[in-house]
């Protein structure tokens, strides 16, 4: 157990590499070309008719009311059949005949609306060539992509890190999991009773002997998901482990009968399957979530682009009034422990780190978090840029990067974090944010530790765009009026 757990914290220095989600990027591209194929196909329906002579009343009402259908129905489709997921393990002819099915369902769809509505100006020529132009350019972008990620999570980027629950007959299933590199899965430790296991996989792979350990590999490691992976389930244990994970936001899944699967018929884009690997519990609203990892992206690539003049305004501001960088870069923990650097504008003195030791004794703030109303490292501009909360836009950089969030709990340190007790960490189930529920409020530094991290906690557990909307509007309303502190 100690040799284990000295790994562990090996591991955990050494993990400094952040999970880089590239499904909204290609959706987001897919979405480009379906609108791209609109003129293209008109284009291509224009010269096909002046060749034969066909006349074709053109109108603009409703080409518009076909274009925008057509982006409407592949949104919609696109989710229904799957178009949209990107599976670790998904197949090349896999992908094919799930775009095969719904790009037959919007051409379908399309066909209804135009005889249903009476859109006489809309040629079926053009429905038809529109459709499978979107389809052979999106499905060959998805390929690529594939074939893409496959040699990417083979180089060792965008993993999830498991931990697997086995026993001897989980063999072949871990045996999968380590030869198909491409589906870009750690197996971090794995704990079973097995000798079989031990024996096979023990110098390679943390075995830890029984499940008491859960929690302290859970807390101490990065960890994403949990499979159980016995041929029997002991429910008591199911549901300690369940337990265990929600508390922390670790997705939690289980396999029953491995030894009845052939290892080719492992694979984890049967994920939802019964008696494959059966989802046990996952953050729901993935299509919200979704549409969240979108927006950040692309409102924070957005701001930074349009902002620009101005963050380099406050940048020659910071560093003409006071010495020293005018970022302040400074290592806090994201997603399920991921350490990252968080860009900030220097808002204290250079020496301000060595200062804080001797300032330790008058923190206002309860808890590992440190604050002081009037800290003597804070420059007159960094007063100033604190109450504004501008300070913070730098970190528009991180959201690009995908380590951060515009609304989302605020990122801890490290040392912070050490301090937390068990049900703390479940704040870290999910991004970090610029602004959240407790940044908001006027005099936030008043605000008890523990009632902060209830805040957090609460604004995860009744997560909503909606929510993120409001929160988005009253964080521009604390720039404006200067509410911050």
């Amino acid at each position: 157990m100690l040799k284990s757990v000295t790994f562990f914290n090996k591991l955990k220095k050494l993990e400094t590499h952040y999970q880089i989600n590239l499904k909204w990027l290609l959706y987001f591209i897919e979405f480009l070309i379906v609108v791209f194929t609109i003129p293209l196909s008109y284009a291509i329906t224009r010269v096909i008719f002046n060749h034969f002579g066909i006349a074709w009343d053109f109108n603009i009402y409703q080409f518009g009311f076909f274009s925008f259908f057509l982006v409407f129905f592949w949104f919609v489709l696109s989710q229904v059949t799957s178009m949209a997921m990107l599976p670790r393990a998904q197949r090349y002819i896999s992908a094919g005949l799930i775009f095969l099915r719904g790009y037959f369902l919007i051409y379908i769809s399309l066909m209804v609306v135009k005889f249903a509505l009476g859109l006489t100006a809309i040629p079926s020529t053009l429905i038809f060539i529109n459709v499978h132009l979107a389809f052979i350019f999106t499905l060959g972008l998805r390929i690529l992509t594939i074939h893409f990620l496959r040699v990417y999570r083979t180089d060792g980027y965008n993993l999830r890190n498991i931990v697997i629950i086995g026993d001897a007959c989980s063999h072949e299933f871990i045996d999968k999991l380590n030869e198909q590199k491409d589906w870009g899965f750690k197996i971090r430790a794995i704990i079973t009773k097995s000798n079989l296991l031990r024996k096979k996989f023990g110098d390679e792979i943390p075995i830890i002997a029984g499940t008491e350990n859960i929690s302290y590999i859970l807390e101490s490691q990065i960890v994403d998901e949990v499979f159980y992976c016995k041929k029997n389930i002991d429910q008591g244990e199911v549901r300690k482990i369940i337990k265990d994970s929600n508390e922390i936001g670790v997705v939690f899944r289980v396999q029953t009968a491995t030894s009845t699967l052939a290892p080719e018929r492992v694979q984890l884009k049967t994920v939802n399957d019964a008696g494959k690997l059966t989802l046990v519990d996952i953050p729901s609203r993935k299509l919200a979530h979704d549409i969240k990892t979108i927006t950040d992206v692309f409102f924070s690539s957005t701001a930074i682009i349009l902002l620009s003049p101005f963050l380099l305004l406050i940048a020659m501001v910071v560093k003409l009034t006071s010495r020293g960088p005018a970022l302040f870069a400074q290592e806090r923990v994201g997603l399920r422990g991921r350490k990252f650097k968080l860009y900030k504008f220097r808002t204290m003195r250079e020496d301000a780190e060595q200062m804080l030791e001797k300032l330790r004794a008058q923190n206002e703030m309860d808890g590992p978090t440190f604050k002081l109303k009037n800290d003597p490292r804070i420059t007159p501009v960094g007063k100033f840029l604190r109450k504004t909360g501008l300070d913070e836009l730098p970190q528009l950089y991180n959201v690009a990067r995908g380590e951060m969030s515009l609304i989302g709990p605020r990122p801890p340190l490290e040392s912070e974090v050490q301090q937390y007790q068990r049900w703390q960490l479940r704040r870290l189930s999910v991004k970090p944010g610029i602004s959240c529920t407790w940044q908001i409020m006027p005099h936030r530094n008043d605000i008890k530790f523990e009632k902060w991290m209830r805040m957090d906690l609460n604004y995860i557990d009744n997560w909503s765009l909606t929510k993120d909307v409001r929160l988005i509007f009253k964080t521009i309303s604390a720039l404006l009026f200067a509410t911050g502190r």
